[in-house]
């Protein structure tokens, strides 16, 4: 079996406990305003062009996005850095994209990591079917579930999809006692709001299993280079980039409302 990767983070410190490798999917079904890795929405393999300089020389060169491996590629890639995961109590984070758009594959990576005793996350958007995130969540080790906008309206503007899937599917995990995180993107005047952080609080309140912590990820501008080279419309381009001070006073009403909140991954 082989998936498509875009790319693979070695030492990665924000994408669950420990020293992690973050393997990103390539692929997914949302659209959001202001993601930072935009090469990863198309599930293609794709040729761009980069510009490189030498010298006083500039040059353009294509460059392939995405590269097809396969399961034994992966997990041997996975399994070298295993001592580092294993001092820090860490493990193989599955991103993306969205890893559930390539399920088949995610289900065999998780199950080899599982029967080789490396600790798993999985980060998603929640937006798949249930019984295929329900396969996968009770497999895992932790899963890291983005929590938007609550307003279903602004959802469909920002991400091109309705959150109703997303929040019954948190509702599930929630009631399967499924260890999660959960991780707002805080994105000015989208959900970097009073109403939508209320309206978060109030429905994670509901959740007969509370989540094991809140992450709160500050909108960064970082990838604006990205979207020239794909050549993507760019709706935040002119918003600079919050600072995770901007957010400290953002942690109260999480606070009081008796969740654990940290500003960062």
């Amino acid at each position: 079996m082989t998936g498509t990767i875009f790319d693979i983070k070695k030492f990665a410190v924000h994408d669950g406990p420990g020293i992690r490798t973050t393997v990103f999917f390539k692929g997914c079904p949302l659209r959001c305003s202001w993601c930072h890795n935009p090469e990863s929405i198309n599930p293609a393999i794709v040729d761009v062009p980069k510009a490189q300089k030498v010298g006083n020389s500039s040059f353009v060169q294509m460059e392939t996005v995405g590269k097809e491996m396969t399961a034994d590629e992966l997990m041997h890639e996975i399994l070298s850095d295993r001592v580092f995961m294993e001092e820090s109590g860490g493990g193989v984070t599955f991103s993306g994209g969205e890893p559930f758009l390539q399920y088949g594959f995610l289900l065999e990576m998780v199950n080899r990591c599982r029967s080789e005793g490396v600790h798993t996350v999985v980060d998603t958007s929640a937006f798949t079917e249930t019984e295929n995130l329900m396969k996968i969540a009770v497999l895992t080790d932790l899963l890291l579930v983005d929590l938007k906008v609550m307003d279903d309206v602004l959802h469909k503007k920002y991400t091109g999809v309705s959150n109703e899937r997303i929040l019954y599917n948190i509702q599930v995990i929630s009631e399967n006692k499924i260890p999660f995180r959960i991780r707002i993107p805080v994105i000015p005047g989208v959900s970097f709001t009073d109403s939508n952080i209320m309206a978060a609080i109030d429905f994670l309140a509901t959740l007969p299993e509370k989540p094991v912590g809140i992450d709160l990820l500050p909108f960064h501008n970082t990838g604006n280079h990205k979207y020239e080279r794909f050549g993507l419309k760019n709706v935040f381009r002119d918003v600079p980039s919050l600072q995770s001070t901007d957010l400290e006073e953002l942690k109260n009403p999480f606070n009081e409302a008796g969740f654990d909140v940290h500003v960062g991954g």
